[in-house]
């Protein structure tokens, strides 16, 4: 498949046209029977310079397996809804670059809880063809009410009568995250695998330790230059 294609900016209603291109072919049923790895995904910016890691862990332990990244130099202006052109290039080159292709990714970012339909993890897990969840530190669009302060605890995010996704609790007295399946996922499975990557803090192992890693080599390779 021609990648790039679904990632260059040329103006805000080509990038629409992309979006509702990808939106139809957005899959909301399991793809996957077993998990034995997960991958989370996490970009940085400096400037001018985006640097996207994957990290690849085992389900079950949550140990780390491998690390992946790529930097690439931005010239998309940051608009919300329109993240994927941004960062989507970056993302893409540094999945090319793992040896180890985890079964799911979770994104730092919005699944299908997006005014479109299609947050970086549906619009990645579709061009790639992978099972992918969106796990938000805010919400894009929609409505909820508050889940009860227990880790598990959630309660569905509406837009309109449309459920599309979900308020999580992933540990007491902390705020929720925002899950909304991306691909290939249900919304019942993304929560529960989101739930099953949480240890310590409020959002999964995969996601945190990507974000991590993603600030602490874009120092580094700052600090070559």
């Amino acid at each position: 498949m021609d990648y790039e294609r679904f990632f260059v900016w040329k103006s805000r209603d080509e990038a629409i046209k992309i979006q509702e291109e990808l939106k139809r072919k957005i899959i909301l049923k399991d793809g996957f029977i077993n998990i034995n790895t997960v991958g989370g995904v996490d970009t940085s910016f400096s400037n001018d310079v985006a640097l996207s890691v994957i990290v690849v862990m085992n389900y079950k332990t949550l140990e780390l397996i491998e690390i992946s990244y790529h930097s690439i130099d931005v010239t998309v202006p940051y608009m919300p809804g329109f993240l994927s052109f941004r960062e989507g290039p970056s993302i893409m080159k540094a999945w090319e670059k793992l040896k180890i292709k985890p079964d799911i990714l979770i994104f730092d970012g919005q699944g299908i809880a997006h005014p479109r339909r299609l947050g970086i993890a549906s619009h990645v897990g579709v061009v790639l063809d992978i099972a992918t969840i969106g796990c938000a530190k805010n919400l894009l669009i929609g409505d909820f009410k508050e889940p009860n302060n227990k880790k598990g605890a959630f309660s569905y995010i509406y837009d309109k009568e449309e459920v599309i996704g979900a308020v999580l609790r992933t540990k007491e007295n902390v705020k929720p995250v925002y899950i909304s399946p991306g691909h290939k996922v249900s919304l019942e499975s993304s929560i529960k695998i989101s739930i099953n990557c949480t240890f310590k803090y409020r959002l999964p192992e995969p996601i945190r330790l990507a974000h991590i890693y993603s600030k602490k080599i874009l120092l580094d390779l700052k600090k070559e230059r």
